[in-house]
């Protein structure tokens, strides 16, 4: 009797069901067998990756999120598809909190239990609002923008929806085309004014945050990614720019200086170089942003008058005409 090959799914890492193998010709002997020899690698009851590809994936950051998403959406079928963060995981979209279990949207198929550390979102979903990814039905990214804004804080949508339009992924029509579709829904107004604040400009989540920290303590809005100083050439592209204020913030993060210590000087020197042509700078941390954003807001508050006052006293005075001048003139 020959032996049966593993099955084709299509999906992460050849993800495949207990079911899916039996009806290909393999015995539970054989299944288990699989396992042992690291051929098949569990990633719960009932539901496997091909060994070899599991086992890549589990290099990948972000790679035992993936499998887990694959393999719930595997476990509950054609009935439903991967929305919310497990949607925007799949399209590489950041997210404030990755952390919590698998989001469905839709039916499962009868007879399948959904399993903890799955959430069953009972919500309507358009045909033209699904997608595919590697064999897995997914919401559009314009889709799981709105979804995470509505079911999330305010700072969380943000995060979601500035990478979104940052990668490129949706536009801003596009999601207000989706807030079109159901105004009526739970957290909807939430997530118009996340759509309406988000900028395509930040390139980070601690960028976002800092944003979104900016405007609850009520400082007016910056400019993002903008080229500052120098008197022949640029000096460097910063994060925040005040233009009516000269005043830069640049935000820190933890892998900025760690992952390549040949920053570090060239930091120095380019802030050097900023303060040189007249403006004020202001560096933080995730850490501060998050924990302590009123004392950034006070550290750029405290900019903006170092750098309104320096302006003025870098002006030239006005010219003063001779006494007596116009006298003469006459």
């Amino acid at each position: 009797m020959s032996t049966p090959s593993l099955p084709a799914t299509g999906r992460i890492a050849g993800i495949i069901t207990t079911a899916e193998l039996r009806a290909a010709g393999w015995s539970p002997t054989q299944i288990r067998t699989l396992i042992r020899h690291g051929d098949l690698y569990p990633l719960g009851r009932g539901v496997y990756a091909r060994g070899d590809a599991a086992r890549e994936r589990l290099t990948w950051r972000g790679g035992e999120q993936l499998l887990a998403v694959g393999a719930a959406g595997a476990l509950a079928g054609p009935g439903t598809v991967v929305s919310h963060q497990s949607a925007a995981c799949l399209h590489s979209i950041d997210v404030l909190d990755d952390r919590g279990p698998v989001h469905l949207t839709g039916r499962p198929v009868r007879g399948r239990s959904i399993r903890p550390g799955i959430k069953l979102h009972a919500i309507s979903l358009p045909a033209n609002r699904i997608t595919t990814f590697v064999g897995h039905a997914v919401t559009t990214p314009a889709r799981t923008v709105i979804d995470i804004a509505r079911t999330t804080e305010f700072r969380g949508g943000v995060v979601t929806a500035d990478s979104a339009l940052h990668k490129r992924l949706t536009t801003k029509d596009e999601l207000r085309a989706i807030l079109a579709e159901c105004p009526r829904w739970p957290g909807i107004g939430r997530a118009r004014e996340v759509v309406e604040f988000a900028d395509e400009r930040a390139e980070s989540p601690l960028e976002s945050i800092a944003r979104v920290a900016f405007r609850d303590c009520e400082l007016p809005s910056p400019d993002l990614q903008v080229w500052l100083g120098g008197s022949s050439a640029p000096v460097g592209r910063v994060d925040f720019y005040w233009k009516q204020y000269r005043t830069v913030a640049e935000v820190d993060g933890a892998a900025k200086y760690r992952d390549d210590p040949r920053r570090v000087p060239e930091q120095l020197r380019r802030d050097q170089l900023l303060r040189e042509d007249g403006y004020e700078l202001v560096h933080f941390t995730w850490q501060q942003i998050t924990e302590t954003p009123e004392a950034v807001a006070a550290s750029i508050r405290r900019a903006f008058q170092r750098g309104v006052r320096n302006w003025e006293l870098a002006r030239p005075a006005p010219a003063v005409p001779r006494a007596g001048g116009a006298a003469r003139r006459g």
